[in-house]
């Protein structure tokens, strides 16, 4: 049986979506504007993706929100997810007005949910009003088509890489982020192109119009790959450039801040680096990564780098497109794990990171994690992870800060290759030697002189 409910949420929209009568708009919002050097050849694609508002002009987009309870998770874990799915429609910009839960034994293979259950929802989005149904988990090219066919021709079908699409779509600020995001977008459109040209997608036939050349599907799939190739070009020539970044920073260790979004690593990133940054409540509210300076103390100074927030069924392809910036987590000296303490589903969350860094080859039982939010428990800690680095903290407060910083300092003091030099106070020309040639990690003053910890190269 369906469950129904209502509940709010904020903000612009959640995408455009396709079906009957949708013609051949985009159901994902462009992340950025296509120049014309971008559309160079794709006239195709250009025309395909126009670039729309943050807010439609009947202001958010009502959506009701569906998923599938089939025994894998409990049914209070099920509805904790569409409480984060209803965090994502509010973040793309729409307001989460009711949801419809089934129980069945596994998705139904032509539309997730069953024919019955699809008249029930279609019935549940007239009566709130809604014009958009998300689903909690991935859609298949096949069950999305099914869905739109079945469904009236103004209610649109995302699934949640869509809405998570949409929302890196809006927040993409800089050339690499908006590379990135696109490639994914389009990676994802792949697959889906069937119900989007379904009304173009047949060769014409009979005598005298064989060979007439590909349907509009095949040139619009063909413009896609193209462009496709042209995003991964960029995108490795933007690895390459952060590469040289890398080596020019070089001298300083380099701390990656990785966790589920909202977990408030832009919160902590200011607090390390002394620079202001955007900090909202909210899913995904930063999105372009950023490396600062910082001082952990005793002299020692590193690079703190910020990556783009994790969370639970995370497009593989734009794990894919994004890893460029995820590779900050997997070369960097130190990571750091940062958990919101304060959710109730925090070990759910840090178990999702983990699996994201296992997957870029960073060992999770080498990271230090950063239990966050511990303002928010009233004095109660969290019980530790086992077999872990852990340390609880408040970024907004700065309560256990302090002991942060000693725990990123002995991290990057235990370094493998390192070496104290000693120098008489007044230098000297071999003090200058060392700090041309050699990578330094710390320099001390001391009453003996001075000390500077090298990297030996």
């Amino acid at each position: 049986m369906g469950k129904r409910s209502s509940q709010g949420a904020p903000r612009q929209t959640a995408g455009t979506g396709k079906g009957k009568g949708r013609g051949t708009r985009s159901a994902l919002r462009p992340a950025h504007e296509p120049t014309k050097d971008d559309t160079a050849g794709d006239e195709s694609l250009a025309a395909e993706t126009p670039v729309r508002t943050s807010v439609p002009p009947g202001g958010r987009e009502r959506a009701v929100l569906v998923a599938v309870v089939t025994g894998k998770a409990a049914r209070n874990v099920v509805e904790s997810h569409l409480d984060e799915l209803a965090q994502l429609v509010d973040t793309a910009g729409g307001v989460a007005v009711a949801r419809l839960l089934q129980e069945r034994k596994s998705p139904d293979p032509t539309t997730f949910i069953g024919k019955g259950k699809v008249s029930e929802l279609a019935a549940l989005a007239k009566e709130n009003g809604a014009k958009l149904v998300v689903f909690d988990d991935d859609l298949s090219p096949s069950q999305a088509r099914h869905l739109d066919e079945a469904l009236p021709a103004d209610v649109k079908v995302l699934d949640r890489a869509g809405v998570i699409l949409d929302i890196f779509a809006l927040r993409a600020r800089t050339r690499e982020a908006q590379i990135q995001v696109e490639l994914a977008q389009l990676t994802y459109q792949m697959s889906r192109l069937t119900r989007r040209w379904a009304h173009l997608s047949r060769q014409a036939g009979g005598i005298g119009t064989r060979g007439v050349g590909e349907t509009q599907l095949e040139s619009d799939r063909r413009v896609i790959r193209r462009r496709i190739g042209t995003l991964r070009e960029r995108l490795d020539l933007v690895e390459r450039e952060r590469e040289v970044q890398r080596k020019r920073r070089a001298q300083l260790p380099a701390v990656a801040l990785v966790g589920y979004t909202n977990a408030g690593k832009s919160t902590l990133f200011e607090k390390l680096t002394g620079t202001s940054t955007l900090v909202e409540d909210r899913l995904f509210a930063t999105l372009d990564p950023r490396t600062r300076r910082a001082e952990v103390g005793d002299g020692v100074a590193v690079a703190v780098a910020d990556t783009v927030g994790f969370i639970r069924k995370l497009p593989h392809h734009l794990v894919a497109s994004f890893r460029a910036t995820l590779a900050e987590a997997a070369l960097a000296q130190v990571v750091v794990h940062l958990v919101d303490a304060s959710h109730p589903d925090w070990p759910d969350q840090l178990a999702v990171g983990e699996e994201v860094l296992a997957s870029l080859g960073v060992e999770p039982k080498g990271c230090i994690v950063v239990l966050n939010k511990v303002d928010r428990l009233g004095g109660a800690l969290p019980p530790a992870p086992v077999d872990r680095n852990v340390i609880a903290i408040s970024a907004l407060t700065g309560e256990g800060m302090d002991s942060l910083r000693d725990r990123l300092r002995t991290a990057i003091l235990s370094q493998p290759g390192l070496e104290t030099l000693r120098f008489p106070a007044e230098g000297g020309e071999e003090l200058q030697r060392a700090l041309r040639d050699e990578d330094v990690v710390a320099r001390r003053f001391t009453a003996e002189g001075i000390d500077l910890v090298v990297r030996r190269r």
